[in-house]
């Protein structure tokens, strides 16, 4: 799976509004620099989760965006579906069929149930983690995995960052 820069920045954004009062009115530019992304992405990724009900927009001097619910109120696949859609989406197949109508595969298609199991295993994972439960640190969000049965994945199983592509 590949998590696109802007479903990152929404997290990191509504994130950051959970960790510094849930009720408290954030602006845009407070956002940008506590998050390190610039005012115009912020101010789409607000428009977006605005929309999506997620946060409301306070007008006026002290104006600026609230969280429309609680930190544990909010899943993270409720933020994902809102910044990027589903990893694997049932009607792919029909988009990416090749020259013909149909996918030559249609019938027997062992990519489609591999993509659609994985996508039920994140379901599974990403409905039950919650804006709060993602405001633990480290440690704390690896006793939380390890008790869903997940095995986080440490910094030493991370490969190094790529240099100039070296």
């Amino acid at each position: 799976m590949k998590l696109s820069a802007q479903e990152e920045y929404g997290l990191r954004c509504l994130l950051y509004m959970a960790r510094h009062g849930e009720t408290k009115s954030h602006s845009i530019p407070e956002i940008s620099r506590a998050e390190g992304l610039s005012v115009p992405n912020v101010a789409k990724l607000m428009r977006i989760l605005r929309l999506g009900g997620l946060v409301a927009s306070v007008r006026g001097q002290a104006g600026g965006y609230t969280l429309s619910k609680t930190a544990d109120q909010v899943t993270v696949s409720e933020v994902l579906g809102l910044l990027g859609g589903s990893f694997f989406n049932p009607h792919f197949c029909d988009r990416h069929s090749g020259l013909d109508r149909t996918c030559a595969h249609s019938g027997d298609c062992s990519l489609r149930l591999l993509w659609g199991s994985v996508q039920k295993s994140l379901d599974a994972i990403l409905t039950k983690t919650t804006l709060r439960d993602l405001l633990r640190d480290e440690d704390e969000m690896t006793a939380f995995l390890r008790e869903r049965g997940i095995t986080p994945r440490t910094e030493a199983a991370v490969a190094p960052a790529r240099i100039n592509g070296h």
